[in-house]
């Protein structure tokens, strides 16, 4: 076997490069040594067991992968675990209260019927969370909160009802919490009836 052949097999073979990172995932500091690979999709899902965020395209596109990093949305499926070294991640995980109460946003979502499937729904929570903990007025138009769920697709809704959840959630987080918790908001309070 020729040199350059010997060379090419014993790099074939080799392990990636790994990298010690630590960063704060929902409120808890974690420290891991992963490949310098991976993605922070992965890191969260097999690395810390963390399978809400979910992984649709892998090209940054549907945004089911959606997760906050130091506050803002971002996807976790084009940030290598790597990059997110030092900083502050978000899941869906962190939004339920202690005592398995519903986030607004997730609230919102459930009362208002915005998902079926519910593939894209951490993702699309997430963005919106980002949005609502954001400085700034939205944009509540129809218009305004399509551009804002823009990077999120959902192929089962039709975004009818996902637009309707993300009024009723800045209606449940300007409420304090004993108003959220004697409201019900149902399909037929909805519709009027």
């Amino acid at each position: 076997m020729s040199q350059l052949a010997a060379n090419t097999l014993s790099t074939a073979v080799s392990p990636d490069p790994t990298a010690t990172v630590r960063l704060n995932v929902n409120g808890e500091a974690v420290e891991r040594t992963v490949s310098v690979r991976m993605l922070l999709s992965d890191f969260l899902r097999h690395e810390l067991g963390l399978t809400g965020t979910h992984v649709g395209c892998e090209h940054g596109v549907c945004g089911a992968c959606t997760v906050m990093i130091d506050g803002r949305a971002g996807r976790s499926c084009l940030t290598l675990a790597v990059q997110a070294n030092g900083h502050e991640i978000r899941t869906v995980e962190s939004l339920a209260g202690p005592e398995g109460d519903l986030h607004p946003v997730q609230e919102a979502f459930k009362d208002c019927h915005a998902l079926q499937c519910g593939y894209c729904t951490p993702g699309m929570i997430m963005n919106v969370v980002s949005h609502l903990e954001a400085d700034g007025d939205l944009d509540l138009t129809d218009e305004g909160i399509r551009d804002m769920l823009s990077g999120n697709l959902c192929r089962c809704t039709g975004y009818l009802n996902i637009v309707s959840a993300v009024r009723r959630a800045v209606e449940l987080t300007e409420q304090s919490p004993t108003e959220q918790s004697g409201t019900e908001h149902t399909s037929t309070e909805q519709a009027g009836g």
